[in-house]
């Protein structure tokens, strides 16, 4: 009886510490406290925004031809109305000299042409003069009239070909601006397509032809971005938002929604998209900042402060969240209610109390409900 006694413990410390050495060992589980603070109602960009410059132009020639003078560089400073490229055109600057002097010759002319009528008339007054006292015939008196009128009409058709000859020359003036690029603001030039001597080509219709230069004006910046279209609706000019940058990592920036874009737009093989364009709140951090930076805003709809809040990555579908029971060290399944919610936080209406403890670490393997686990770090 006492070797048998004695097999039975045996066996039994055996199967105990087999039981130990295969029991399933608890989860670590990375855990958050609920707890109260502030949420937020937002909507983001789907693509990465860019910052723009209020005025960017890129300017072509209206005509092609061979680069003669470029007096800029990338990278330079501007005045409206300097003279940035000019293309040759002696052959304009020909017509425009022959022109000119067209307009002298016919100046002359009608200096000219108005003395000879102004004499011609003065005549046909004495000789009006002289046939009322009987010394010359009705005839001599009608000659001297009409040479009169001839000459002053001559007269006039000079001064006509004076009007003719100044506006040819206007018209090579112009002829000439078709040649030549001028500042249309105080600006930065950005890029130049071309070298001096190299051939400059316009962009007809329908062909992509770089503009020969690009020009930007960077004291006034603004942020464009697309939103999802779904999102429009709720888009309003004067909104307030966050714009976070690639190049200033860890820094929001304030701003506002200055225009939503009246049309949806449709690019092959992305979602369809509206354009927005936000306004930065302090004009100093302008200064900071490069034309062409990626940037990403967030449109703050609502607000509330000192409410109940969770990860909102921590809720499962259906509205549900992993309760950590601190008493038998396993995980219970609780539904709640949600309020306000963005990417960050989402609001807890019902379901929670404070200092509840949940699950984020949804991710790893085997945490569901009943789950053996244990906290992996200390929550906060």
């Amino acid at each position: 009886m006492r070797r048998l006694v004695l097999i039975v413990l045996v066996v039994l410390a055996l199967g105990a510490a087999l039981f130990w050495a295969t029991r399933p060992k608890p989860i670590p589980v990375a855990l958050k406290e609920v707890a109260t603070g502030k949420v937020e109602a937002t909507l983001a960009n789907t693509r990465a925004g860019t910052i723009e410059a209020c005025q960017r132009t890129k300017l072509s020639t209206i005509i092609g031809g061979r680069i003669e003078y470029l007096g800029v560089k990338e990278g330079d400073k501007v005045k409206k109305g300097q003279l940035l490229l000019k293309l040759w055109n002696d052959d304009q600057q020909a017509n425009a000299a022959l022109a000119q002097a067209q307009v002298t010759v016919a100046g002359k002319r009608v200096e000219e042409a108005c003395i000879a009528a102004a004499n011609a008339d003065k005549e046909a007054k004495r000789q009006a003069e002289l046939r009322a006292r009987g010394f010359v015939s009705s005839s001599r008196e009608e000659a001297a009239r009409t040479d009169a009128e001839v000459r002053q009409a001559s007269c006039n058709t000079a001064k006509a070909d004076v009007a003719q000859t100044e506006a040819r020359y206007r018209a090579t003036r112009s002829e000439q601006g078709r040649v030549a690029l001028y500042a249309p603001f105080d600006g930065t030039v950005a890029k130049i397509v071309g070298e001096l001597g190299e051939y400059s080509t316009p962009s007809p219709p329908g062909v992509m032809t770089p503009p020969a230069i690009d020009l930007f004006d960077d004291s006034c910046l603004y942020v464009k971005a697309p939103m999802d279209e779904v999102d429009a609706p709720k888009i309003q000019p004067g909104q307030v938002v966050r714009i976070n940058l690639d190049a200033l990592p860890g820094q929001s920036l304030a701003g506002k929604v200055r225009r939503v874009a009246p049309y949806v737009s449709a690019v092959e093989k992305q979602a369809r998209t509206v354009d927005i364009e936000v306004d930065f709140d302090d004009p100093a951090i302008i200064g900071k900042l490069l034309v062409g930076y990626s940037a990403d805003v967030e449109i703050i709809l609502d607000a509330r402060d000192k409410v109940l809040r969770i990860p909102t990555a921590a809720i499962r579908e259906g509205g549900r969240v992993l309760l950590f029971d601190a008493a038998s060290e396993t995980l219970v399944e609780r539904p709640i209610k949600t309020g306000l919610s963005n990417w960050e936080y989402s609001e807890v209406l019902e379901g929670l109390a404070a200092g509840d403890r949940i699950v984020t670490s949804l991710e790893k393997e085997g945490v569901k409900a009943g789950a053996k686990v244990r906290p992996e770090e200390k929550t906060k």
